[in-house]
């Protein structure tokens, strides 16, 4: 079995599923802290909030699998709701602490009107990210283009406090907010790579090298 994906019970688990074997990753869906350390790659989706995913995770003692999976230096991934939970905190319903993996807070969208443009709250469509920090050869991006678009659905944003950890930035109304970002074996993402066609298709694609890379 090359990933696991973690079940919280409150994210897109069978679109993530459905790009790997695409791709032509072995998959399952879990919730089994073995199964999750022993896999090859770990990815943790998302779709939902963020409080209730914590309390989810705390009480399933994912939170520890996940500590335990990052410790190990194998490739691990973050996505949507996913990347936002790695970060210490979210101002989402008061402040609530996530799994504290990358230093950070996780900040709301504010609805904003420029001129005859209106960008309400939740972002849900289509957006470019855009390179920062040089390159992406090193990362799941190394495939992707700057100005490639992706596909976003959220109300929050990530803001890390370091700054030479963010891969690519994303333009929203008047606000510029961290979409990926990379530090060591974590690679997390705020669009969602898997309703991103052929562009997304590429991050699969390069954990599957990554995989392939390491077998041979």
């Amino acid at each position: 079995m090359d990933v696991a994906i973690i079940d919280y019970k409150m994210s897109n688990l069978f679109s993530v599923q459905a790009a790997c074997e695409k791709v032509g990753l072995s998959s399952t869906i879990t919730s089994d802290n073995n199964e999750i350390l022993d896999a090859k790659i770990c990815i943790l989706p998302g779709v939902g909030a963020f409080g209730e995913a914590m309390k989810y995770l705390r009480e399933s003692k994912l939170d520890n699998a996940i500590h335990g999976f990052v410790e190990t230096g194998k490739p691990f991934l973050g996505i949507c709701l996913g990347l936002q939970l790695l970060f210490d905190s979210s101002e989402e319903f008061g402040d609530c602490s996530g799994l504290g993996l990358i230093k950070g807070k996780v900040k709301k969208f504010k609805f904003h009107s420029d001129n005859s443009t209106k960008y309400p709250v939740p972002q849900i469509g289509w957006n470019k990210i855009n390179k920062t920090n040089g390159s992406w050869d090193d990362s799941l991006l190394r495939n992707n283009t700057n100005g490639d678009f992706m596909y976003f659905v959220h109300s929050y944003f990530v803001e890390p406090q370091m700054k030479n950890i963010i891969l690519s930035s994303t333009i929203y109304g008047n606000t510029e907010y961290c979409s990926s970002i990379q530090q060591n074996n974590i690679f997390a993402c705020q669009f969602h790579p898997e309703k991103s066609a052929v562009k997304g298709q590429l991050i699969y694609r390069n954990m599957l090298k990554i995989i392939n890379k390491k077998d041979n």
